[in-house]
């Protein structure tokens, strides 16, 4: 009578299938891993700057007071959330921007999420972005390269 199982070749040949996968399916996890948190960029990038955006155009149509020498971008993040009088309003009721300030998704866990952000103020130049008084851009400061090959610094 045989006795039934799998031969060391059968095992070995298995195991090594398994191994080849396992080297296959890692990679594409972590570059399904880095697009998601590049999208996540992105839509956090597109909701801040679109927040300030917002904020300049109420400076300008005179809803938001704003100092003779000011840019008419908010101070910090934090604005953009606990919201600025409305000047117009004979209610004195507030308008807000963000109901929060989205994360960087590639910054260290533990951080306030306006933290993570590096920010760019209105009168510093485009080629060497620094903070100011004022808000006009946001970026990240993950010293990572997108998928795409250009450094998220420069999203």
């Amino acid at each position: 009578m045989r006795a039934r199982g799998f031969t060391l070749i059968e095992l070995l040949v298995s195991v090594a299938i398994v191994a080849v996968l396992a080297a296959i399916a890692l990679p594409l996890a972590e570059l399904k891993s880095q697009r998601e948190k590049e999208r996540e960029l992105k839509t956090a990038l597109r909701e801040i700057r679109a927040a300030l955006d917002a904020h300049k155009a109420a400076t300008d149509e005179g809803r938001i007071a704003k100092p003779q020498e000011q840019s008419g971008y908010p101070a910090s993040l934090a604005v953009l959330v606990e919201g600025v009088p409305d000047i117009r309003s004979p209610r004195g009721s507030r308008i807000f921007f963000l109901r929060k300030v989205p994360r960087d998704p590639f910054a260290e866990a533990g951080q306030p999420a306006e933290a993570t952000w590096a920010k760019r103020s209105y009168e510093s130049p485009p080629d060497k972005p620094r903070e100011g008084k004022d808000v006009f851009d946001v970026f990240s400061r993950s010293e990572r390269v997108g998928l795409n090959g250009i450094p998220l610094r420069e999203w």
